[in-house]
């Protein structure tokens, strides 16, 4: 394939900087240097005008080197982020090419430095590791309408810029750093639990970037034969990764093979070619479009593209491991045996890097429950704390570290009072854990001997080994949308058939309940762009998406029906407020259906068909409901967040209202009261399903199936194994016309006189 032409004047004016830059020190000042560097931008430029600004500390833009400008302003003009064009590149970390800079509404006029009779201006962002570090310009007396080419050129330069800055000889580094610094005192950070559990152990910082030493290239035709070389050895590691055995038995893979797919992104791996084009060697090229992606990414909106990002630099890194023959991944000598892993963020491959054996718990300072690091983590089954800011700071390696995934709390250098209080705690919790791996063949049920099912949920294949490990009875949540979330294209028939398929065969017989597409809302997929809405949780998604875009659940439909291929399948659909959405979900399942058969492709032996209740409007046309459908499932998580009008993203609201509170509970009798009646099952899947006092409270208002995550199956098991139903029915009817907030505290009084374990 051709490549575009090279663009001589960025390599010209690149090798002009990087003359300057190789002055020793002691030859020359780093002003001197900026100074020199400022006025050979505006002569290479045309222009007449080059500013250079640095961030000093408390977010001020200081003007450090200028040409053309009133030399008195120098040091002496500053600019708070956000204020002025320069900035708002800073506060936006992205370039602007104004030809009448003066009409732009975020101009702001500052007499000392004479601009006044430049009309227009082109900045870029100087940026390093993502991070804005000041922000460089060029004026022009006329109108000038700066090219594309132009604005790539001063970026590329703004590269090379950003490493004079970090050298701390402008200013020190101690300024650009945390302003909290980093204390040697107990200190505990909080954050969000991503998944729960306790561990202890010394911290590991993950800071796995490559050191690059050449920052412009002299031939960019060798640059770009490098990277080609380093991209095929990239994906020949990743691939290797896929063929080890505790991947290729299904652990992990399908995490990895979205892994896989963002290594073959043609719009990343071009944007990196189009930097070495500018000049730049193979590494700062890869550098550049990393920050540049860092950049960009923390200024959208939509959780799951930022969290992406993630991915994208654990690419980046490790193409710069291989063009530049380094090894800095996970250390697997000197490791402590007991290891607390702190990172600003990774992707999931850098966290297998590590020794399996000897990983504890993650601490990350971004994240969330979407990045895919975080789901490994999870199937890993240790502790993970995310959002955890300024633990970078607050943290030095070796420190002693305690994470408290369920309350989402970290402590760095703890007490001695609060070690022991944990190692207690940690000692008890792994003695639990053994009695709950016993009880994994032993029923599920009450002392008075009513059975309940124990089901978990899932999303990914990797999840299914829980099945295994917990005895649960089925999957009674399977979200196909989670794989779609973790693709980078809508996966196709074929591939959605070949992912059902495994399930069916990894279950061995056990039920799983499909739900269809659930996307919208919360979950938005990569490559489906949604308009944005005021309240997306009861917006355009889950079962509006599928019929208002039938070739989606059509496709989800066939692929489901080709996978089950004599055995018994169950869908569900999600978030139907009326009788008639389910009608014409099912009616697009009948067709697909009848294709199938006028295909003569085997159909399955069996046929379940149900809904999810999670909008209340629901339950209100129960009576037709109940004649349509195979099952019920309460979907509690956003069915009490619409009950109560409540978000449940809200913290200022996360504990405002209770599902065991008179009220809630009332509402789910009469869902199951109406079911009973009309011999239709009801289940019950969502947090509430997974917290011991809460689903006692359930099955005593007569739900018999629960379905939650996979380390909830023991607490719930133990919980079931020491009630006695009948007492608790009782005592549940004499609560039921209460006035209170919650009846929370009456259970687990009852909880505690009746020797229930919660």
């Amino acid at each position: 394939m051709a490549r575009a032409p090279m663009l001589t004047g960025s390599r010209r004016l690149l090798a002009r900087v990087r003359d300057v830059m190789a002055v020793g020190a002691a030859d020359e000042a780093p002003q001197e240097r900026l100074d020199r560097i400022v006025s050979i931008i505006a002569t290479d430029m045309v222009a007449e005008v080059c500013s250079l600004y640095i961030l000093r500390a408390g977010e001020i833009l200081e003007l450090f080197a200028a040409t053309g400008l009133k030399p008195s302003a120098v040091h002496n003009t500053r600019l708070r982020i956000g204020e002025g064009l320069i900035g708002t590149i800073a506060a936006g970390a992205r370039a602007l090419a104004l030809p009448e800079a003066q009409s732009h509404p975020s101009f702001a006029y500052r007499p000392e430095t004479g601009e006044e009779i430049f009309n227009s201006l082109m900045g870029v962002p100087i940026l390093r590791g993502g991070r804005v570090l000041g922000v460089v310009a060029v004026q022009n007396r006329t109108r000038r309408n700066y090219t594309d080419e132009e604005v790539e050129t001063l970026e590329t330069v703004a590269m090379v810029l950003a490493e004079l800055i970090a050298g701390g000889q402008l200013v020190s580094r101690d300024e650009m750093q945390a302003v909290d610094g980093i204390t040697l005192q107990p200190i505990t950070v909080e954050g969000v639990r991503l998944n729960g559990g306790l561990a202890i152990g010394e911290a590991v910082l993950h800071n796995p970037r490559v050191a690059i030493t050449t920052l412009v290239a002299e031939n960019p035709e060798t640059e770009h034969g490098r990277l080609e070389k380093a991209v095929a050895d990239l994906h020949g590691a990743i691939d290797e990764m896929l063929e080890q055995s505790d991947v290729a038995d299904g652990e992990h893979r399908e995490i990895l093979m979205a892994y896989r797919m963002f290594a073959e992104d043609a719009g990343w791996l071009a944007r990196i070619s189009e930097a070495i084009d500018t000049g730049l060697t193979a590494e700062a090229a890869v550098e550049k479009v990393d920050s540049d992606t860092r950049a960009r990414f923390r200024n959208l909106r939509d959780p799951y593209l930022r969290e992406r990002l993630h991915d994208f630099e654990d690419l980046a890194n490790r193409l710069l491991q291989h063009l530049t023959g380094t090894t800095q991944v996970g250390p697997t000598e000197d490791l402590p045996d007991d290891m607390i892993l702190v990172a600003r963020n990774m992707g999931p491959a850098q966290l297998l890097d590590y020794d399996r054996e000897r990983l504890r718990g993650l601490v990350l300072e971004e994240g969330s429950a979407t990045t895919h690091v975080a789901i490994v983590a999870r199937a890993l089954d240790i502790p993970v704390v995310g959002r955890a800011t300024g633990v970078l700071d607050a943290v030095v390696a070796g420190d002693q570290v305690i994470i408290d995934g369920d309350s989402a709390e970290v402590h760095i250098r703890p007490s001695e009072d609060i070690h022991h209080a944990y190692v207690e705690t940690l000692a008890d919790r792994t003695q639990q854990m053994e009695v709950y791996a016993a009880l994994r063949d032993v029923p599920a049920e009450t002392r008075d001997g009513m059975a309940v099912s124990l089901n978990i949920n899932a999303g990914l294949f990797a999840d299914l080994q829980s099945l295994i490990d917990t005895g649960a009875d089925g999957i009674g949540l399977y979200r196909t949308e989670i794989p779609f979330m973790e693709s980078t294209q809508f996966p196709d028939v074929d591939r959605q058939a070949a992912l059902y398929e495994r399930i069916f065969e990894f279950s061995d017989g056990k039920p799983v309940v499909f739900r269809t597409l659930d996307i919208g809302g919360d979950k938005n997929l990569p490559y489906w762009s949604g308009a944005a809405e005021e309240n997306p949780a009861m917006g355009w998604r889950a079962i509006r998406v599928s019929l208002d875009q039938p070739v989606l659940i059509r496709h989800q439909f066939r692929a489901l029906i080709r996978a089950a291929a004599g055995r018994d399948l169950t869908i569900m659909f999600p978030m139907i407020a009326e009788v008639t959405e389910f009608d014409a979900a099912k009616a697009l399942l009948e067709r697909e259906l009848e294709r199938a058969a006028q295909r003569s492709r085997p159909l399955p032996a069996t046929l379940r068909v149900g809904t999810m209740l999670e909008v209340p409007a629901l339950a209100f046309q129960l009576p037709a409901l109940l004649k349509k459908v195979d099952f019920i499932s309460v979907g509690s998580n956003d069915l009490f967040q619409f009950l109560f009008a409540s978000d449940r993203g809200s913290p200022r609201l996360a504990d405002r209202y209770d599902p065991l509170s008179p009220g809630g509970l009332a509402f789910l009798r009469h869902l199951v009261e109406q079911c009973n009646s009309a011999n239709v099952p009801l289940s019950l899947c969502g947090e509430i399903a997974g917290r011991p006092l809460d689903a006692m409270a359930l099955i005593g208002i007569g739900v018999r199936s629960l379905s939650m995550m996979p380390s909830a199956i023991g607490p719930i098991k133990t919980m079931i194994r020491s009630l006695h139903l009948e007492s608790l029915e009782r005592y549940l009817v004499s609560l039921q016309d209460l006035s209170d907030h919650s009846i929370r505290q009456r259970l687990r009084d009852f909880a505690l006189d009746h020797g229930v374990i919660i």
